[in-house]
């Protein structure tokens, strides 16, 4: 079979109910592996974050990381880069009317800071161990900021995304990962125009790569993809997005690495 390259997100759609790898999806990404197909990590994580799960996947992949922003050979190797203008990140961290039980939260090139303790966000990277740091996100100047996101009550985050849209609409991408996690990159940073960067370097046409994922910032590298999948717990919205895709079953059932294995295996 001709290689193909396999992209997925990972929470809600490769991970399971509990943030971790089934056995089966280990074991059915690594025989794609010994096949010669191409993997990827696509996910609004932060590549540090992702490279645990690539290390428990046992595999090569690339890594798309922060929805997009940068882009990662399996070396580690820097290929594709995106991230907020300074000026902009430092509006966005300082600037905006943040409700007080909304998390503010930036991601920059090697860390995860946040404002202000919040430990129920670890319990979602525990698998990976991967943390937060608190500090004084003013103090960061905006440099090297891949993405800046919000986290708390869906109403609240949906008066703070009208705010946005009205100051910074054509400046940045806006999007969700999860209903409660409101995200901010740089224009034109999706996973979508990273995917299309990585078929490039990889000399291969959309028509060769299989994409899953369940969420608002996975549409774009959906549509991107010539063969798209959903998991059956997707964002209602992407199915009317997305009329064409290939629906698949529960990500908490392994479904990812069972059609795969089905169609590949």
């Amino acid at each position: 079979m001709t290689p193909q390259l396999i992209v997925t997100d990972l929470d809600n759609t490769l991970l399971d109910s509990q943030h971790a790898l089934d056995p089966l999806t280990v074991e059915t990404f690594q025989a794609l592996e010994a096949k010669g197909h191409h993997l990827a990590i696509a996910s609004g994580r932060h590549v540090e974050d992702i490279r645990e799960v690539r290390r428990q996947l046992g595999v090569s992949a690339h890594i798309i990381s922060t929805n997009g922003a940068y882009l990662h050979a399996p070396d580690d190797q820097l290929v594709f880069e995106r991230p907020l203008d300074a000026a902009l990140a430092s509006a966005l961290i300082s600037e905006l009317d943040v409700p007080s039980d909304v998390r503010v939260n930036v991601y920059t090139a090697d860390h995860w800071w946040i404002d202000a303790e919040s430990p129920n966000l670890l319990a979602f990277h525990e698998s990976t161990g991967f943390s937060y740091r608190v500090g004084d996100l003013a103090a960061l100047e905006g440099q090297h900021v891949g993405k800046v996101f919000f986290i708390g009550e869906p109403r609240l985050l949906a008066a703070l995304e009208t705010e946005l849209r009205a100051r910074f609409e054509g400046q940045v991408h806006i999007t969700y990962s999860l209903p409660n996690s409101l995200e901010v990159m740089a224009k034109g940073a999706t996973k979508g125009s990273a995917l299309e960067a990585l078929l490039e370097r990889l000399s291969l046409p959309a028509s060769a790569c299989l994409a899953f994922g369940d969420n608002l910032n996975d549409y774009e590298m959906l549509s991107v993809a010539g063969q798209a999948h959903l998991v059956s717990n997707a964002h209602p919205h992407l199915f009317t997005a997305l009329p064409d895709v290939t629906v698949i079953g529960d990500h908490s059932d392994a479904a990812v690495a069972r059609t795969l294995k089905a169609r590949l295996l």
